[in-house]
């Protein structure tokens, strides 16, 4: 663990990130129901909206991740990592000044544009910093452990929701996420790529070169982004990597798809409402950050990330499938305690995928599947938001409410018979990172 002291201020980084992101999750539905749909329980059109803002959202981490991935291989983390977090502010700003229907539709607009950018993008840079300080031996901890702060700030964030007004959520979160850039571009150092500090993206000093040469260097900017043959090339280069691949879009397939209904559906069926939303996501979040801080460190040495991550897809589906046929106000709250196994699957997927390739390569790889999450963040919402929609509408077919989050299940399902024919190649990298690289604070 001390060997991980390197790492710290990264951490807290995304511990602030975190924080500030997870803790309005509670108190969105119930402002987008009060401005959409006021005194009412069940909202079609508020599903659909926040269906059309994830497939949107996805459509354009889908082009963007790759980019920032490989851009942070060439600029840096650190210089990324501030775009995201940046723009992360401006939709939480505008909520904590005002929540009426004119103002909700100004953070519609703001959180669908500003996310195409940042979701996702600061936990990918996260994994391809780890990456770059870390040996392969101590990554599936590492990343864990990562894993684990992002679920300790969640659980953080949502308490502090439980007790917080709405208006004052807003307002604490913004201002946690202006604390969050100031942060990390006070304290956190620049990882190492191939052996040098990385080319800032951004110079104080007058470039050596003319108007000409920096015209080109913003042509290479835009060479960086990879085309769609690249990332093939990329997954073909292991079969690991392809099996990977598939397993990402599963399984973001499936955590989007339960993301678009959960809430909705838990509101219809048991008259949910923000604090009680909070109270399940504090459950889910503090057994998902004692497994990734304390058993996972564990189970991955013994067991291998290969047979970890099946075990955690095998507890995903049984998750979903209990909130599914939940009959009694008392069952989401079981099946939120499953988070404590599940939770393994990113971590060790992660882990996977940066073993196969170079330290050079970390954020192109982990950017690839990122992209490839990013897709499955465009079809889930086209096909379970309207779903989701019919089965708690009186037009359902036949009565069971919970038939689209059945439906994420078998999704996750797939994601799992996958992970157990995966074979997990030995590490490709010639490369190795020396413990100096990650001791320096």
């Amino acid at each position: 663990m001390e060997k991980l002291s390197g790492l710290s201020h990264l951490f807290m980084t995304i511990f602030l990130h975190n924080f500030s992101t997870f803790m309005v999750i509670p108190a969105i539905t119930d402002v987008t129901m009060a401005a959409l749909c006021p005194g009412r329980d069940e909202c079609s059109v508020a599903i659909y909206l926040t269906g059309f803002q994830q497939a949107i959202i996805g459509l354009g981490t889908l082009v963007m991740m790759p980019l920032v991935g490989n851009l942070s291989d060439k600029y840096g983390r650190k210089a990324l990592l501030g775009l995201p977090m940046g723009l992360a502010i401006i939709p939480l700003a505008t909520l904590a000044y005002s929540r009426t229907r004119s103002f909700f539709y100004a953070y519609y607009v703001l959180r669908t544009l500003t996310a195409m950018v940042c979701e996702g993008s600061v936990h990918c840079l996260a994994l391809a910093y780890v990456a770059d300080r870390v040996p392969e031996g101590r990554r599936a901890s590492a990343f864990g452990i990562l894993s684990g702060i992002g679920s300790s700030a969640f659980v953080c964030g949502t308490l502090s929701t439980r007790f917080l007004s709405t208006a004052s959520t807003f307002q604490v979160a913004a201002s946690v996420a202006i604390v969050a850039l100031v942060y990390m571009r006070v304290f956190l150092q620049d990882s190492i790529v191939d052996g040098n500090i990385s080319t800032p993206i951004l110079s104080n000093g007058k470039s050596k070169v003319d108007v000409i040469g920096n015209s080109s260097k913003n042509v290479q900017i835009f060479k960086t982004m990879p085309s769609l043959e690249d990332m093939l090339c990329l997954l073909k280069s292991s079969v690991t990597l392809s099996q990977a691949a598939v397993v990402a879009f599963f399984i973001n397939f499936s955590e989007v798809g339960l993301h678009a209904s959960l809430m909705y559906y838990l509101k219809a069926r048991f008259h949910f409402n923000k604090n009680q939303f909070a109270d399940l996501m504090v459950i889910s979040g503090i057994a998902g950050t004692i497994s990734q801080l304390l058993l996972m460190p564990m189970l991955a040495p013994a067991l291998g990330e290969g047979r970890l991550l099946s075990i955690g897809l095998f507890f995903t589906c049984t998750h979903m499938f209990l909130y599914s046929i939940a009959w009694s106000f008392w069952v989401p709250y079981a099946a939120a305690m499953l988070s404590i196994f599940f939770v393994f699957s990113q971590p060790c997927m992660r882990t996977i995928v940066s073993k196969q390739v170079g330290t050079s390569e970390q954020g192109k790889a982990q950017g690839c599947i990122s992209g490839i999450g990013s897709f499955a963040n465009v079809v889930s919402p086209l096909v379970f938001s309207p779903l989701t929609a019919l089965f708690l509408s009186e037009r359902a077919p036949f009565h069971f409410p919970g038939f689209s989050i059945m439906c994420v299940g078998f999704a996750s399902m797939i994601a799992m018979i996958q992970s157990t024919m995966m074979r997990v190649a030995p590490p490709i990298s010639n490369e190795r990172i020396s413990n100096s690289n990650y001791m320096d604070a």
